[in-house]
């Protein structure tokens, strides 16, 4: 325990100090967004402060976590991601160009052996996805999971990145999900002597300790609307949610329980997008965030709800039984798809 002790100490100290160098030298040299662009009034703020996590991160994951295959392929992955998330936010890559760079990611990704293997849900099914392959010159491609992974990388993505709207909503989500990654596995760490276990246990843990960390900075900027939120944030935080989760041995649920209301948001624009004959990947004013704003809710409301109920899931999700589960889950189903016409209701009242 106290290694993360040690991890926590330096990885906040270490975000300060990043954060106030890159700070003053964007300012220095006027590396500055425009607030206009993005029907905002307040004063510009250092452009492409990415790279406070990419410093941060680099050098805390180099000292502090065990070099194995799978930090190396992390650390490549997303210094790809990053950099084409850097190029979007610079020239507004295409959403479907966009779309097909990720799809060409997450096959590499499941080559190098990050993939789903089974899925299981609240029902207590579990579907095993590696039974279902082809054998091509001697090598097995298990066709099934390369479909649910590219298609859980590409939902985390966009359902993440569509979250960034208001400053502070994404950096929270991240931080709850990445505590609970930790917890989850510290409390497996404490209860097995499976030396695999272990050892995956550790490096899950000393990643996960080292992103809150991080984090927890730049949620209390990003909240103040000192830095930006950009594709460049955004997609590595995506990625490490969506990788944890699969080498945490497919608790890719565990993600989803933090991310319910924004996962059932996603696939209900989605859909809605597509019922209307629009790209389901491009950015509009239909995410639940603009709806609660819509009813007159201010930013800080909005972030107050999205805080708690984040946090207010993760405990129903551990402490109570499989029928509130359900019955909170479809509440959040009724809640996101039906919160539109309440809103039409209570505008058309006003009207009146």
């Amino acid at each position: 325990m106290l290694n993360y002790v040690i991890i926590l100490f330096f990885s906040i100290v270490l975000s300060f100090i990043v954060y106030f160098i890159i700070f003053n030298l964007f300012t220095k040299y006027k590396i500055l967004d425009n607030p206009k662009k993005y029907w905002k009034t307040r004063a510009p703020v250092p452009y492409s402060t990415w790279v406070i996590f990419f410093i941060s991160f680099f050098i805390l994951s180099y000292f502090f976590v065990e070099h194995t295959y799978k930090l190396y392929l992390i650390w490549f992955f997303w210094f790809v991601i990053t950099l084409i998330s850097f190029i979007d936010d610079m020239l507004n890559v295409s959403p479907k160009l966009r779309l097909i760079i990720q799809i060409i990611i997450w096959f590499v990704i499941w080559i190098s052996a990050i993939k789903i293997g089974y899925i299981s849900n609240i029902f207590g099914w579990i579907i095993d996805l590696d039974k279902y392959f082809i054998n091509l010159f001697w090598y097995n491609i298990f066709l099934v999971s390369i479909i649910f992974t590219i298609i859980w990388y590409v939902f985390i993505f966009n359902a993440l990145n569509w979250t960034d709207w208001i400053s502070g909503n994404t950096s929270w989500l991240s931080i709850i999900n990445f505590i609970v990654l930790f917890l989850l596995w510290y409390i497996l760490f404490s209860r097995d002597e499976y030396y695999l276990l272990k050892q995956n246990s550790e490096f899950i843990m000393s990643m996960s300790i080292i992103l809150v960390w991080i984090l927890i900075p730049y949620w209390f900027f990003d909240v103040k609307e000192k830095v930006l939120m950009w594709d460049s944030w955004t997609m590595f935080l995506a990625f490490m949610l969506a990788t944890l989760a699969i080498i945490s041995w497919w608790k890719i649920a565990t993600v989803l329980i933090v991310f319910w209301i924004y996962s059932v948001d996603a696939i209900y624009v989605i859909l809605k997008r597509l019922y209307n004959k629009k790209n389901p990947l491009n950015w509009d004013l239909t995410h639940l965030h603009h709806r609660l704003l819509q009813l007159w809710l201010s930013k800080n409301q909005v972030l107050l709800f999205v805080y708690s109920s984040s946090f207010l899931f993760w405990l129903v999700w551990l402490f109570l039984n499989k029928f509130w589960k359900i019955l909170i889950f479809v509440i959040i189903v009724f809640f996101v798809i039906f919160i539109n016409k309440i809103i039409h209701k209570i505008l058309k009242n006003e009207k009146r």
